[in-house]
């Protein structure tokens, strides 16, 4: 019995309305992750939502204007410094390439030498410059390295403006600390936000193409069997019509009442409704080996199926009734199910020539996955002495997250 099945030309087959709602979801979401991917937590563009804080040390460039600061040229080095290395931080801290990087991680620690020693020598509103330092240290860091940079910010911060101002320092101290956490906090939930829509996308796509491969071993299943049948009963009538034209009008009927048949189920397959039965499978599988001129015996023991295990076997039998036909060359086909409480085990054996390869065909390789899906396993190979033997095992109630009957 060969495992791979002709190569037939593919139908064309109308794209199924759900096929066409998963696609137009998965590109709302990607067209939601264009729009939202590149911006900071409040919707701003990148670093420009962190700029405006800049603000808090206009009252240090007022005192170098004002010619209030010892030193202006050093205090003016120090203010061009410290907005260009925040400046870069900010944007650096929305890419997580750049974020990581050693070169972001040298400019925080420039930023915070900078700060300490503009606040250590001037003091007052210098003093501002800290809760600056801290909301570029949460925008950058994250984890535990944030906690303790932000721990020393904060008490190098304490340190400073405690020998300035005092109690009075306690606002600045504060304002660094919270400066930090809160920013930390508000980029991570962006983060999570984006990962979650991302995440979205991905199971949209996998909703998809997970139809669509059902849809396909369905259609593979559908097609090849009834195609088989027809074959068959053609080849059937056309030998006997010279001699029984009565036995091949009968023949003929059944190819028309099978293509009818493959009608109702392609249209069933397309819309997700259709459900295989075992018993039917078993009569069709009977119908179309005798046909075929190959002797059938089927036995079937045990309690009813539920049916989602009765869908599967009845898969596997239609699969396998169709390479016996196709491709073994047997003269006997039996047909064994087994049942308890627990477990069932469906048995498949022909006497044909068998396969000169193991590897199993597309057929058998979907109906490996679904099995595996419910729990279950499919095995085949050459029977003892001669022929081929598929059997398939699969536990009476679904395995947890086990594909659903479709």
């Amino acid at each position: 019995m060969q495992q791979q099945t002709e190569k037939q030309p593919a139908p064309e087959v109308r794209t199924p309305r759900v096929f066409r709602a998963g696609a137009r979801k998965t590109a709302r979401a990607k067209r939601d992750c264009r729009d939202h991917g590149d911006t900071g937590p409040i919707g701003t563009p990148k670093g420009f939502a962190l700029l405006p804080w800049l603000l808090l040390g206009m009252g240090s460039i007022s005192n170098v204007l004002r010619s209030e600061t010892p030193d202006p040229w050093i205090g003016i080095v120090g203010l061009v410094a410290f907005n260009s290395l925040y400046i870069t931080l900010v944007f650096r801290a929305f890419d997580r390439g750049a974020r990581e990087s050693a070169a972001t991680r040298w400019c925080l620690a420039a930023l915070g030498l900078v700060t300490f020693a503009l606040a250590a020598a001037y003091g007052g509103n210098w003093l501002l410059f800290f809760p600056l330092l801290g909301l570029a240290t949460g925008a950058v860091l994250r984890g535990r390295p944030l906690g303790r940079v932000l721990f020393a910010v904060t008490a190098t911060a304490a340190a400073v403006a405690g020998y300035h101002e005092g109690w009075d320092a306690v606002g600045v101290v504060y304002g660094t600390l919270v400066s930090g956490a809160v920013t930390a906090a508000i980029l991570a939930l962006s983060e999570t936000v984006r990962e979650l829509r991302d995440t979205r996308e991905e199971l949209a796509r996998a909703a998809v193409d997970q139809e669509r491969l059902r849809f396909s071993r369905d259609l593979h299943d559908l097609l090849g069997h009834t195609l088989s049948v027809i074959v068959v009963k053609s080849e059937v009538a056309r030998r006997i019509a010279p001699r029984d034209i009565d036995a091949a009008l009968v023949q003929v009927r059944d190819i028309e009442s099978v293509g009818r048949q493959a009608l109702t189920e392609i249209r069933e397959a397309v819309t997700g409704y259709r459900e295989t039965s075992l018993a039917a499978e078993l009569d069709r599988a009977r119908g179309a080996l005798t046909a075929a001129g190959i002797e059938s015996v089927v036995r079937q023991s045990g309690p009813p199926l539920p049916p989602q295990a009765a869908a599967l076997l009845g898969w596997v039998v239609r699969e396998c009734a169709t390479n016996v036909i196709r491709h073994s060359g047997a003269a006997t086909c039996e047909i064994e199910v087994r049942g308890s409480a627990e477990r069932v085990r469906l048995v498949i054996t022909d006497d044909g020539e068998g396969v000169a390869s193991t590897l199993p065909g597309s057929g058998l390789t979907g109906l490996t996955e679904r099995l595996a899906a419910a729990g279950g396993v499919l095995d085949s190979g050459p029977a003892p002495g001669r022929g081929f033997r598929v059997t398939a095992e699969l536990p009476v109630e679904p395995a947890d997250g086990g594909e659903e009957n479709r």
